[in-house]
């Protein structure tokens, strides 16, 4: 694609970045026939093409975002699909990252809109608000008809029982059962452990009996994935947590950072990138992102024991975006669960998003039920006794359409090899 920016516009950092990406597009449309969007609403607009032609007018012109460019922005999931499709390595995961920033910094959203993604911004990033409004969320339950369809969407994930925070989640180390073959830091995450605090204790489970330590590294948080793909600041939160793993590497050392959303892996491995011109940061950061694996990652590297509980169940496998996308890890996740005993089924359109994709379902609810639905049908085609994902969001999302009871791939891994069975599975 040609471009036209002028020199002081190249000397943006960002803005260089985002010339080389649309100079590598060449119109060639693969990315149309693998985007949800796209697939569901055939307006090219709504295509990672179309998107790609809204930002560089824009950033080209360097004009303000206007309400037709942030409506179609808004609208993609960023689940990286037109990554994986396009032949031409185009990284629209970084252009449309430009993009929403660009978009926070130019344009003026109606009152409501800006009001609900500061607080979602400020509040799911933080265990303890994340907690609290879920509990002042049932308040709110019965006046449900009267919200408006983003507050009606957020109400509807909300679960009818929350667990207890886990001590598990709290600064620690775990010892390896046996001879420590790795030392590894997990991150908690946010969100997760206040839905699903059972993932980071079954992760843990999982690590120790296969011969790791795993610590949880005082300091470290929430990944910054939720703010970053709202086009708001992220870097407090990920200097928070590259400066507490870089104290641990320069301690006892680590030989990985894991992570059980993979929502969360995406953008650690792309730390490096983030903090590229930071002269203090650059290098920790790039570190962080190298030692990155998602857990599945990991114990396809150490090497899975042979399965200690008869399982044997029909598990469809959903490849969270983020992570088949996003991370590129594609087969490790389902070769685990055939070596732990399990039947793993593919359904079909598994390249599409689920509609979760952060906080999307919250802020586009309308377009992220059509996905959720067509995801369920899709995997209902498999008529499984179970469906595992590998991302919290995912998760929350499809459980919310379907009554077949929906896991995390650790919690299975974690059980065949002598954990307790999953609550959420038994019938």
């Amino acid at each position: 694609m040609q471009t036209n920016f002028t020199v002081a516009q190249l000397a943006d950092p960002d803005t260089n970045v985002s010339e080389k990406i649309l100079r590598a597009c060449v119109h060639c449309g693969f990315c149309t026939a693998t985007c949800p969007t796209y697939v569901l609403l055939g307006d090219e607009l709504d295509s990672p093409r179309g998107r790609i032609y809204l930002i560089k007018d824009m950033l080209e012109n360097n004009r303000p975002a206007t309400t037709e460019v942030v409506k179609h922005i808004d609208r993609c999931l960023s689940c990286l699909s037109c990554m994986t499709t396009c032949p031409s390595g185009v990284n629209y995961m970084h252009l449309v990252d430009h993009a929403r920033q660009h978009i926070e910094k130019t344009y003026k959203r109606p009152w409501f809109d800006r009001l609900l993604r500061r607080a979602f911004g400020r509040v799911l990033p933080s265990p303890s608000l994340f907690r609290a409004s879920m509990w002042a969320a049932r308040l709110g339950a019965p006046f449900a008809g009267l919200m408006p369809a983003q507050l009606k969407a957020a109400l509807a994930l909300v679960p009818s029982k929350l667990p207890r925070a886990s001590p598990v989640d709290r600064p620690q180390v775990f010892k390896s059962e046996g001879r420590r073959v790795r030392r590894v830091a997990l991150l908690n995450g946010c969100a997760q452990q206040v839905l699903a605090p059972q993932i980071n204790e079954a992760t843990i489970r999982l690590l120790t009996r296969h011969g790791c330590e795993v610590l949880v590294a005082a300091g470290a948080g929430c990944c910054g994935a939720l703010n970053h793909h709202l086009g708001q600041n992220a870097h407090d939160y990920a200097r928070a947590n590259i400066l507490a793993w870089t104290k641990e590497i320069a301690g006892g050392g680590l030989d990985a950072i894991v992570i059980n959303a993979s929502g969360c892996g995406t953008t650690l491995k792309d730390y490096g990138f983030m903090f590229r011109n930071d002269p203090e940061l650059a290098e920790p950061a790039q570190t962080v992102s190298s030692i990155t694996r998602d857990v599945t990652e990991l114990m396809s590297e150490i090497g899975m024991q042979a399965h200690v509980n008869p399982t044997g169940q029909r598990v469809a496998y959903h490849s969270a975006c983020s992570l088949q996308h996003g991370q590129q890890v594609r087969e490790q996740p389902k070769r685990l669960l055939k070596e732990a005993g399990f039947v793993v089924l593919d359904p079909p359109e598994g390249h599409l998003c689920c509609g979760s994709a952060g906080t999307y379902n919250l802020l586009q609810p309308e377009i992220a039920r059509r996905l959720r639905d067509r995801k369920v049908a899709n995997i209902g085609a498999t008529s499984p006794d179970l469906i595992a994902a590998g991302n919290i969001g995912c998760l929350t999302q499809i459980a919310s359409g379907t009554k077949v009871p929906v896991v995390h791939t650790v919690e299975l891994l974690d059980w065949a090899t002598g954990g307790p069975r999953p609550k959420a599975s038994v019938a």
